[in-house]
């Protein structure tokens, strides 16, 4: 009995958790109740590679804006 408690304690993150820690992480508002959290139940891996596919997300859709932004200017002058 004491085992499986300490399995439920254990428990790995679900896909959107781990999302939701990344982008909170990322605008600065995750809470330390919930980082501590993380890092109990998850692996590094996960996070890890969720913030590097979160940063090229970012960066895609940055230069895709600005992108857009300099072309409607220069369409329009």
């Amino acid at each position: 009995m004491n085992e499986n408690h300490k399995t439920e304690g254990k428990k790995r993150s679900n896909f959107f958790s781990v999302v939701q820690s990344v982008l909170a992480a990322f605008i600065g508002v995750q809470s330390e109740e919930k980082r501590k959290e993380d890092f109990e139940k998850g692996s590094a891996a996960e996070f890890i590679f969720a913030g590097i596919i979160g940063t090229i997300i970012f960066i895609s859709l940055v230069m895709w804006m600005v992108n857009s932004i300099i072309s409607d200017y220069n369409a329009g002058g």
